[in-house]
């Protein structure tokens, strides 16, 4: 999952980043309105946490303009937005969730609560949605960040379960080294180095550590296909 922290206190971003990475997300930063657009216009993220009060415009302004599509991004409807602020009136949070947020946690906030309340973001779509991602034997569970081959729990790093949920979006298709960089890390990450393939690698012998077939395979000068395996 790809965040977007759009926040201007540095010693917040400093605290806040590291946990949600931890967490299992790929966590950009902006430190105001202008950064926040130019990100959303380049990325697909999966959720926005989003302060109002920031230097060169108002994060209600910004949230307005994403959902009425004045601001066109990769993520389109689906982008989920998290208020993250101080202003803790109540007519604040009426207007955050009118103009568009799905949720709104207020300073200070407890890092284990802005934890659960991205998973629950996270989850809403679970009604409508297939309540896990199946190709061939392989079944993933995003919501408990589960896998497996067949009847066996594959126990897998957040990156390469990340890895493994991008390749399974697109089976039997090529996918270049710096899709995956751009959509499992994030814009820390950098492209010349070996992390995209040292990860495919430690996912690769996991698939196949009890003798299974091989089914990521590397394709020279391109990037990784996941075969199907039924």
């Amino acid at each position: 999952m790809r965040l977007l922290l759009v926040e201007d206190e540095d010693e917040l971003v400093a605290t806040i980043r590291p946990v949600l990475v931890r967490d299992g997300y790929a966590v950009d930063a902006a430190g105001g309105v202008e950064e926040a657009q130019e990100k959303l216009a380049c990325n697909a993220y999966d959720v926005m946490v989003l302060d109002l009060n920031l230097p060169d415009g108002d994060g209600f302004e910004l949230c307005r303009a994403v959902r009425r599509r004045e601001l066109e991004t990769p993520a389109g409807p689906d982008l989920r937005v998290l208020m993250l602020t101080a202003r803790d009136g109540l007519s604040d949070r009426v207007r955050g969730l009118d103009d568009g947020a799905d949720d709104y946690l207020v300073k200070p906030f407890a890092l284990a609560e802005l934890l659960a309340r991205l998973r629950a973001l996270l989850r809403r779509d679970a009604g409508s949605a297939p309540a896990a991602l199946r190709v061939g034997e392989l079944t993933l569970d995003g919501t408990r960040y589960e896998a497996y081959r067949g009847q066996r729990h594959l126990h897998l790093t957040r990156k390469e379960f990340g890895v493994l949920e991008y390749l399974m979006t697109s089976p039997g298709e090529v996918v270049p080294v710096r899709e995956l960089l751009c959509n499992v890390w994030d814009e820390h990450a950098d492209p010349l180095t070996e992390t995209v393939r040292v990860t495919v690698g430690t996912l690769r012998r996991k698939l196949s550590d009890h003798g299974e077939p091989v089914i990521v395979e590397t394709v020279p000068g391109e990037g990784y296909r996941l075969k199907v395996v039924a």
